[in-house]
């Protein structure tokens, strides 16, 4: 399918690996130039150097924390005017509640709620302006089921997913959607953190855990970044104008919900 979008520009945030990175592909295989984001210099520089050779099109590596003021001035001096924002950005790590400072529950929520919400404001009104604009958020299947640990992130992704089901309404009908993409277990660095953490308390073998995990799966297997990406770059496409303020569980069946 031709999505419509070949010409346009995209951010994506945390897009050196994992989904981030998946997503920043499948919108340069569209056609889209695509600002390629990460804190580690060598990583964005071969993502960003590996995404143009794949594609023919044009990328740009931005080494910067999103979260912070700079990060988002570079992201945004790369790419001025972009019609795409995929924000994306890495989780806290598990933890039972009791032991998060507030120190750490307020980088939480900055992380995962506060800079999607920064960039939007920066971005939508030359969105609303050019009638195009497509804001991805990447969430997590726990904002729909919390997991036990994983709270700060559910808590602070639950906060955005809310905070734009309003935004969205706002702007529909100036071609702006913006929608959320809830992954579950996808076959990533870290998920294979999650997994390497569970079978050190178990006592089990990384491979026994993921095999456990697995089972809990309808599908039987682990989300592929592929797949993802190819989803994140259909909800920015031309053809998707009228999906918006929705929020796409993508876990393989896992959660078992008719809503």
């Amino acid at each position: 399918m031709d999505l419509g979008i070949a010409g346009r520009k995209a951010i994506v945030c945390a897009s050196s690996r994992g989904l981030g990175k998946a997503c920043a592909l499948a919108l340069a295989e569209a056609g889209v130039e695509v600002v390629i984001n990460g804190r580690d210099a060598k990583t964005v520089e071969a993502t960003a150097a590996e995404i143009a050779k794949a594609t023919g099109v044009r990328t740009h590596a931005v080494v910067a924390d999103v979260a912070t003021p700079e990060g988002q001035k570079a992201l945004l001096a790369a790419c001025p005017d972009p019609d795409i924002l995929v924000n994306n950005n890495g989780g806290p790590p598990p933890r039972d509640f009791r032991e998060l400072s507030r120190d750490m529950i307020i980088d939480g929520v900055v992380a995962n709620m506060v800079v999607a919400i920064e960039l939007t404001q920066k971005v939508i009104d030359k969105m609303t302006a050019r009638q195009f604009g497509r804001i991805v958020n990447i969430t997590s299947s726990s904002v729909k089921a919390p997991l036990p640990g994983l709270d700060l992130s559910s808590g602070a992704r639950a906060g955005l997913t809310a905070f734009f089901a309003g935004v969205a309404r706002t702007v529909a009908d100036k071609n702006v959607t913006i929608n959320s993409i809830q992954p579950g277990a996808f076959d990533t660095d870290r998920l294979k953190g999650i997994l390497s953490g569970a079978a050190s308390r178990s006592g089990k073998s990384v491979d026994e855990a993921a095999a456990a995990r697995k089972a809990t799966i309808p599908a039987k297997r682990f989300g592929t970044p592929e797949e993802f990406g190819a989803a994140c770059a259909f909800l920015c496409s031309a053809q998707a104008g009228y999906i918006t303020g929705q929020n796409l569980l993508i876990d393989g069946g896992t959660i078992p919900t008719a809503f």
